[in-house]
């Protein structure tokens, strides 16, 4: 009962390496995207520019999410 084959734990560590690829991928999606949102917010409230900072710093999260995601697709 405790004997599992060979071959199934091999499938069951690709399926979770495969687990933890993908939620790599969301988490830095999701970092990237907050951190430009927060800092946007934080430098908006600051300087009185509301709300083209948070905009621009927004838009430039979303940019190094992707050339993050990328990045990683290519190193795989």
């Amino acid at each position: 009962m405790g004997n599992v084959p060979e071959n199934k734990k091999k499938r069951r560590g690709d399926t979770m390496r495969a687990l933890a690829y993908f939620s790599q991928i969301g988490i830095t999606l999701f970092a990237c995207v907050l951190i430009g949102v927060f800092l946007g917010r934080f430098l908006d409230r600051i300087l009185g520019t509301s709300p083209w900072l948070l905009l621009v710093f927004s838009l430039l999260g979303v940019v190094a999410a992707f050339r993050e995601i990328f990045r990683l697709l290519k190193k795989k």
